[in-house]
């Protein structure tokens, strides 16, 4: 006899679940509290759990492993076709079932508590990052309302303050003056989080083979390296380098009727930070790499710029998802044969 299959809708406190019971054919479709949802996990057949993949959704997947049955996510975009009519909790548990049956639905991997401890200092880090900046424009922004002007670059910025102080404090009413010392301090304090982050992050990637092999492979660096493989988790989830590129956005979209297929811009569906840090990767070694690639070059004779950088992204996932899938080191003489 088949395993049930079940449909979970999470949430913080209120959780719905539709299951079709096996035997009987009799449609289940239930509320639960966090504590009944979990003592009925703990006591039910074990079966196929399907949630989407949302916030908790992980925590949730690891805990249903944990009790004995199989866990399933599934992108939330996936799953909204199937929803009848009004959206409810009861409406979406039950599209989540349906969506599960249906097949080759693409699953989002479960990730581990490492990883997805690695992607939450990712997040910090990006904020902090996001912070700085929009700080560090405000002093340029405020300086210039006293006639001070600065050059472009956070760091030349910075450099400037120190040079030019006494013209500073000349020209800066004094009460103004001590609110952006405080607001220096706050940009050196920022820096310091950053670096600690950054330090954790290298000391997490040198117990990961996995990341170390990713970061061979030009235009990719440690920040990269350790965002890919987190978010990649397992290699042996995509179908093909292909498929992982599809899941960051980095293939262009698909239109057409009658056999006639169109494509168009990039789909930019997926982790949109991942993709980011391997456009800008692949922006680097178009722009200052010493030997960028051939194939690379000779596209960008005949195609805008920005084109040839996503490319050459698309490029970059795709042999990262080889060297993991296949357990190989980069090589960039290695030339790829399709299978017989």
């Amino acid at each position: 006899m088949n395993a049930t299959t079940y449909g979970l809708d999470i949430a913080k406190s209120v959780f719905q679940m539709y299951w079709v019971d096996p035997a009987s054919g009799k449609i289940q479709n239930r509320t639960f509290t966090r504590p009944q949802l979990i003592e009925f996990l703990s006591t039910c057949a074990a079966g196929k759990v399907v949630l989407e993949a949302c916030g908790g959704a992980h925590w949730w997947a690891r805990k249903i492993q944990s009790l004995g049955h199989a866990a399933t996510l599934i992108h939330p975009g996936y799953v909204r076709a199937f929803v009848r009519t009004n959206k409810t909790d009861a409406a979406d548990a039950r599209a989540i079932w349906t969506a599960a049956q249906q097949p080759d639905m693409p699953v989002v991997p479960v990730k581990t508590e490492d990883q997805q401890a690695l992607l939450s200092l990712h997040r910090i880090r990006e904020e902090l990052v996001d912070t700085r900046t929009r700080q560090s424009n405000q002093l340029r922004g405020l300086l210039g309302e006293y006639g001070l002007h600065f050059p472009q670059g956070r760091k030349v910025f910075l450099t400037s303050l120190r040079l030019r102080r006494d013209e500073i404090d000349k020209t800066v009413p004094p009460f103004l003056l001590y609110a952006l010392e405080r607001q220096l301090e706050g940009l050196k304090q920022l820096d310091e989080q950053i670096n600690l982050i950054e330090c954790d992050m290298a000391t997490w990637m040198q117990s990961q083979p996995a990341a170390q092999t990713v970061e061979t492979i030009p235009g990719i660096g440690a920040l990269t390296a350790t965002a890919l493989v987190a978010t990649m988790g397992s290699a042996q989830a995509f179908r093909s380098g292909r498929a992982f590129a599809a899941s960051l956005g980095l293939v262009p979209t698909q239109s057409g009727s009658g056999g006639n297929v169109h494509l168009g811009h990039i789909s930019k569906r997926g982790d949109s930070y991942l993709r980011r840090l391997l456009v800008h990767g692949a922006r680097v070694v178009l722009t200052r790499s010493k030997h960028p690639p051939a194939w690379a070059q000779a596209l960008q004779t005949r195609r805008p710029k920005n084109v040839v950088v996503v490319a050459l992204a698309n490029k970059m996932a795709r042999i990262a998802w080889a060297l993991l899938a296949h357990g190989r080191h980069y090589d960039a003489q290695y030339v790829s044969r399709p299978p017989a």
